[in-house]
Formats: C-alpha cells, sequence, structure tokens
C-alpha cells in the first residue's frame, strides 16, 4: 500500500528503528479504526493547546490494553 509506504518513509526519518516499524504497522492493519480514534483524539487535545508528543501519549496510555492485543 502506497500509505503504507509513506506511513515507513516518515517514521524512518524520525529514527525509530525499522523493528518498530514494522510492528506498528501490523497493529494498523489489524484495526485502522482503532488508531483513527486515537488520531482524532490526539488532535483534539492538540487543538486545545497539549503539545503533540504529551496529547499523544496520554491517547496511547488510554487505548493501553487495545495495543497490547493487537501487539
Amino acid at each position: 500500500m502506497f500509505q503504507n509506504f509513506l506511513l515507513k518513509k516518515m517514521l524512518r526519518l524520525q529514527g525509530v528503528p525499522p523493528e518498530q516499524i514494522d510492528m506498528f504497522i501490523r497493529m494498523m492493519e489489524k484495526d485502522p479504526e482503532l488508531f483513527k480514534k486515537i488520531g482524532k483524539e490526539v488532535e483534539v487535545k492538540m487543538k486545545n493547546g497539549m503539545d503533540k508528543t504529551k496529547a499523544g501519549m496520554e491517547v496511547m496510555q488510554k487505548y493501553q490494553n487495545e495495543l497490547k492485543k493487537l501487539v
């Protein structure tokens, strides 16, 4: 998929190790709706003035159990 290619390239540029990139892609393919939901929640927190990293961490913690099931 072209989206996966772009996502891999972006993550590589940010210094994410290849094995983590592959794991992340597989997780997204298993439950794309969860990742859409996470993305929307991060976006809302950022619009409310929260730092991108902190917003991402908070939302990921909220969905920690669901994410563990995908690994």
